[in-house]
C-alpha cells in the first residue's frame, strides 16, 4: 500500500457504501433526533424519560449494531452540593447527593437526602454511618427483574451496568439511569479544554450541558476498593452529540476502527478486552489533538494515527476517560498476562502496516481490487454520491421505523400540541419530513383511541365525534404515505359506510397499483425516478412511499381483527403488520358482500387469492404471511366458502409464527369444522 492517498479514496469510497454516506448518515441521525424531541414531553408528562444510545443511534447500521436504551425518572434529583437541594421540592423529588470525595475518578456514591417518595428508592436505601446511600447492586438487580418482566424478553441477564436481553433475534442493553444535570467538579477542566479548542463548537457544548450526564450502576474494578454502593459516571448523551459534530472522515475512520475490532482483533476470542467504546474515546482523543487531517484522502493516516494511540495506551496499560482523564478504563482490565497478549497480538499488526486491515474480509473486498491492478480505475472522492432512488430507499426505511410513545389517551394531545410547536420552527430536510410522518401517525392513533374511549363514548354529540374523527383520518392520508387512506376504509368499515369504504379502497388500489410506488424497499427504479425523482420528500412519502398497516393492540379496528389482535397480544406481539395490497383486497370483499353484491365480492376474493399464491414476496412480505393467509380465510368464511377457509387457515399455520396468532387459527379451524359437520349433518 505504497500509493497511500490513492488506496485511502478507494477505501473511503468503499466505506461509503458500507457504512454510509454523508446523506445517509445525516438521515439516519436526523430522524431518531426528531423522534426523540417529539416524544420527550410525553415521557417527560409521564415521569420516566426513555433513549436509544449505542452505535445504532450513532448513525451505524452494521447488523451488529447495539441499541442501547437508557431510562431514568424525572423525580430523582441528583445534586453534587448540599446548597443546590433549596432547588427542589423535597415533598415531589427523591434529593440525592452525590459523593466523590473517597471515591476513584469517574466513580461517585448516592446519598439520599429526602424520605424516599417510591417503593423503589426506599428498597434500595442502605443505611451506612447513620446516612442512607443507594446501593448500585441493587439497583442493577432492579433493573434484571424489571426487563424480566416485559413481554417479549429472552435470555436477560447481567452486561455491565445493564440488563441484557433479546427480543427475537435482536440484542439490548437496558440501563435504569440516574439524571443529573449539575455537572461535577472532576468535569469541570473538561469543559475548559472544550472552550480552548473549540470542539465541540460552543452550540453543541451548551446542549451538551443543558442535557447532562448519568450514574449507571456498577463499580469500579479498584479490586481494594470493593465498595458496592460505587456508580459510574455517564456521559453516553454527551457522546451523542460528539458524535454527531464528527465530519464524514472521522465518522468513517469510527466505523472502520469498529470493523478493525471486530473482524480482526475479536475474531474468535471468547472475552475481548477491548470493546467499541475505547475506539470511540480513541478517536475523540484524536480530534482533541488536533494534529490529524481528518480528509478522504488521508483517510488510511487518520486509521493509523488512531491505532498507534490505542496500542501506546494497551502498552502503558493507561486508557485515559475523555470526559475524566483520571479515570483509567483499563485498570485491573487491560492489564498481567492478558494485556500483553493484547499487545503482542496488536504490535502483530503493527509491525504488517496498514496491510493488516487486510485480515478483515470486508476491508479486503473493498481494496483487493485496488491492489491487484495498478491500473485499476480510481472513483473520484465524489464517487460515494448514490442515485436519488437509493437514498430515498434509505430515508424510507428510517422514517417508517419511527415510532410515537403512546400509552395514554392524554399522550395523543400532549404529542398533538408538540407537533403543532415543532411545525412553526426551522428544521432540516430530513427532521421535516419525519415530523410530517409522525404527524400523520398520531391523527391516525389519536382518532381511533378517541372512538375506542369510553370516555368519548360519553359526548351528547356523536356527530362531532365521528366529524372529528373523520377530519383527523383524512389529513392523516393526504399527508402520509399511499397506504394510509386504509386507516379511513377501516373507520368506515366500523361504522357501517359500505360505500364510503369501496369509494377509499378503490381509489387506494388505483394509488397502490402505479409502477413507481415503493414498498419494503422494493421498487422499479426507472419508473420511479421518471414519475417522483424531481418531486420534493413530502410529495415522494405522499405519492409513491407505501407502509404496511398497523393495527396496536389497544385499538378496535373492525370485529373481524378481534381475535387476532387478542391472541396476538397475549403472545406478547403488540401490533399486526398488514400489507396494504392484502387489506385492501379484504375490505373490498367484506364490502361488497355486506352490499350484496355478490359477483364483485367473488372477484375481489379471487384477486387476493391470486396475490397470495403467485406473489414472491414483493406485495406480501414473507413474515407477514401468517396473518396474510389468516385474512384470506377470514374472507372465503365470511362467503361461506367453509372448505377454502380451511384451506387458507391451515396454509396460515405453516408460515413463519411472526405474529403469534396460531391460537385464534386453531379457534378458527374448530369453528368451521363444527359448521361443516353441521351442514353435513343436515
Amino acid at each position: 500500500m505504497d500509493d497511500i492517498p490513492r488506496v485511502s479514496d478507494v477505501l473511503y469510497v468503499g466505506l461509503c457504501h458500507e457504512i454510509g454516506t454523508p446523506t445517509e448518515v445525516t438521515v439516519r441521525k436526523d430522524a431518531k433526533g426528531m423522534e426523540g424531541i417529539m416524544n420527550k414531553p410525553v415521557l417527560t408528562y409521564r415521569g420516566e424519560i426513555i433513549i436509544l444510545s449505542g452505535s445504532y443511534r450513532e448513525g451505524f447500521r452494521f447488523q451488529s449494531s447495539d441499541r442501547d436504551v437508557m431510562h431514568w425518572y424525572c423525580h430523582h434529583k441528583l445534586i453534587t452540593d448540599i446548597s443546590q437541594a433549596r432547588l427542589y421540592d423535597r415533598t415531589k423529588h427523591d434529593i440525592i447527593l452525590m459523593e466523590d470525595s473517597d471515591t476513584p475518578p469517574g466513580f461517585v456514591r448516592l446519598q439520599l437526602l429526602t424520605s424516599p417518595k417510591d417503593e423503589l428508592i426506599a428498597s434500595l436505601g442502605v443505611p451506612v454511618n447513620g446516612r442512607v446511600y443507594i446501593a448500585s447492586l441493587l439497583w442493577q438487580q432492579e433493573e434484571l427483574d424489571q426487563v424480566n418482566d416485559f413481554k417479549g424478553h429472552e435470555r436477560v441477564t447481567s452486561h455491565g451496568p445493564c440488563a441484557n436481553a433479546y427480543i427475537e433475534s435482536r440484542e439490548v442493553d437496558y440501563a435504569l439511569c440516574i439524571s443529573g444535570t449539575h455537572w461535577p467538579a472532576l468535569t469541570q477542566p473538561w469543559i475548559e479544554r472544550c472552550l480552548l479548542h473549540t470542539w465541540p463548537p460552543a452550540p453543541e457544548l451548551q446542549e451538551i450541558l443543558e442535557n447532562g450526564y448519568h450514574c449507571v450502576p456498577i463499580a469500579s474494578k479498584i479490586v481494594s476498593s470493593g465498595n458496592l454502593l460505587e456508580w459510574r459516571l455517564s456521559f453516553s448523551l454527551a457522546e451523542q452529540k460528539l458524535v454527531s459534530t464528527m465530519n464524514h472522515t472521522q465518522f468513517l475512520v469510527y466505523g472502520l476502527l469498529k470493523i478493525f475490532l471486530k473482524e480482526i482483533v475479536n475474531d474468535g476470542v471468547e472475552e475481548p478486552l477491548l470493546c467499541s467504546y475505547f475506539l470511540k474515546t480513541t478517536v475523540f482523543w484524536m480530534i482533541r489533538e488536533g494534529s490529524v487531517e481528518w480528509s478522504p484522502n488521508n483517510l488510511l493516516n487518520c486509521f493509523w494515527k488512531c491505532f498507534k494511540y490505542l496500542i501506546g495506551c494497551v502498552y502503558r496499560g493507561v486508557f485515559p476517560n475523555f470526559f475524566i482523564p483520571q479515570n483509567n478504563m483499563f485498570i485491573n482490565k487491560v492489564t498481567g498476562s492478558p494485556g500483553e497478549a493484547l499487545y503482542e497480538q496488536l504490535d502483530q499488526y503493527y509491525r504488517m502496516g496498514v496491510s493488516c486491515l487486510l485480515l478483515s474480509p470486508t476491508l479486503r473486498s473493498i481494496l483487493e481490487p485496488t491492489l491487484k491492478c495498478p491500473t485499476f480505475a480510481i472513483p473520484s472522492v465524489e464517487g460515494h454520491i448514490k442515485a436519488v432512488v437509493d437514498i430515498d430507499t434509505v430515508i424510507y426505511s428510517e422514517m417508517f421505523i419511527l415510532t410515537p410513545n403512546i400509552k395514554h389517551p392524554s399522550c395523543h394531545f400532549i404529542l398533538l400540541m408538540t407537533l403543532e410547536r415543532l411545525t412553526q420552527l426551522s428544521h432540516s430536510p430530513y427532521q421535516t419530513l419525519a415530523l410530517q410522518f409522525f404527524t400523520a401517525e398520531v391523527l391516525v392513533h389519536t382518532a381511533l383511541i378517541m372512538v375506542n374511549s369510553t370516555l368519548y363514548k360519553t359526548c351528547r354529540n356523536v356527530y362531532k365525534l365521528d366529524k372529528i374523527v373523520c377530519n383527523m383520518l383524512k389529513l392523516a392520508s393526504r399527508i402520509g404515505p399511499v397506504s394510509y387512506s386504509l386507516y379511513l376504509a377501516l373507520y368506515y368499515y366500523r361504522t357501517g359506510r359500505y360505500n364510503e369504504v369501496l369509494r377509499v379502497t378503490y381509489l387506494a388500489k388505483q394509488r397502490l397499483s402505479q409502477p413507481y410506488i415503493m414498498y419494503s424497499g422494493d421498487v422499479d427504479r426507472q419508473r420511479y425516478s421518471e414519475a417522483v425523482g424531481s418531486l420534493s420528500l413530502s410529495q415522494k412519502m405522499k405519492t409513491a412511499w407505501v407502509d404496511n398497516v398497523k393495527l396496536k393492540y389497544e385499538v378496535h379496528y373492525i370485529d373481524e381483527f378481534i381475535l387476532e389482535q387478542e391472541m396476538s397480544y397475549q403472545n406478547d406481539e403488540p401490533a399486526l403488520y398488514i400489507s396494504p395490497f392484502v387489506l385492501t383486497d379484504m375490505l373490498l370483499v367484506l364490502s361488497h358482500y355486506r352490499l350484496g353484491d355478490i359477483s364483485q365480492c367473488l372477484q375481489s376474493l379471487t384477486d387476493l387469492q391470486t396475490l397470495l399464491r403467485y406473489d414472491d414476496g414483493i406485495y406480501v412480505p414473507l413474515h407477514f404471511r401468517d396473518l396474510a393467509w389468516q385474512i384470506l380465510g377470514i374472507c372465503q368464511h365470511v362467503v361461506g366458502d367453509l372448505h377454502g377457509a380451511l384451506h387458507s387457515y391451515r396454509k396460515s399455520l405453516r408460515q413463519r409464527k411472526f405474529h403469534k396468532i396460531q391460537t385464534a387459527t386453531k379457534n378458527r379451524i374448530v369453528f368451521v369444522k363444527r359448521e361443516l359437520h353441521r351442514d353435513g349433518q343436515s
